[in-house]
């Protein structure tokens, strides 16, 4: 397919995607990035919806399927953040800084030792992604991912043992 084609196809389909993105946030920043999504995550497959009559519907389920996702992410890192503040954690208290430097130190080299194909599907999976974004991403069956991000696991909890919480 000509990429003359696909462009004009967003440039007639853009100003729909903004209405439609208005019915999941107001701001104008989100709703151009949302938009934005959209589009890059439909040219996976667009030849096949380029001439079908549902091809607003599709791309309306990719920006629905877009928001949810960046909803969820966020909300789970809200989620860490409250968290942790409820652990106890306050401004004033001193923190070693030598040895959080010692840990951090040790996960990257730990993170480092895993190989390429483990490494990217657990670091995608600690962002946030979900199996199936990940193996869309990676261009590989999910089943894979979900082993690639258990070997990884296995393979980190082998090499910083040290810092499990033992149960005497």
């Amino acid at each position: 397919m000509e990429n003359t084609t696909i462009d004009q196809l967003f440039k007639e389909k853009r100003p729909t995607l903004k209405y439609l993105a208005a019915q999941f946030t107001n701001d104008p920043d989100e709703r151009e990035d949302l938009v934005q999504e959209t589009m890059v995550r439909s040219l996976a497959s667009i030849e096949k919806f380029l001439k079908h009559p549902k091809l607003m519907s599709w791309l309306y389920i990719i920006m629905k399927n877009t928001y949810i996702n960046q909803y969820t992410r966020n909300k789970r890192l809200e989620n860490y953040r409250s968290e942790y503040i409820s652990t106890g954690y306050r401004n004033d208290m001193t923190t070693n800084r030598g040895e959080s430097n010692f840990v951090a130190s040790d996960i990257q080299h730990a993170l480092n030792s895993l190989s390429k194909d483990y490494y990217n599907a657990f670091v995608m999976f600690l962002e946030g992604f979900k199996y199936y974004e990940i193996a869309e991403h990676l261009q590989i069956p999910e089943g894979t991912v979900k082993t690639r991000i258990h070997m990884a696991r296995k393979s980190l909890q082998k090499q910083l043992k040290i810092y499990s919480k033992s149960v005497d």
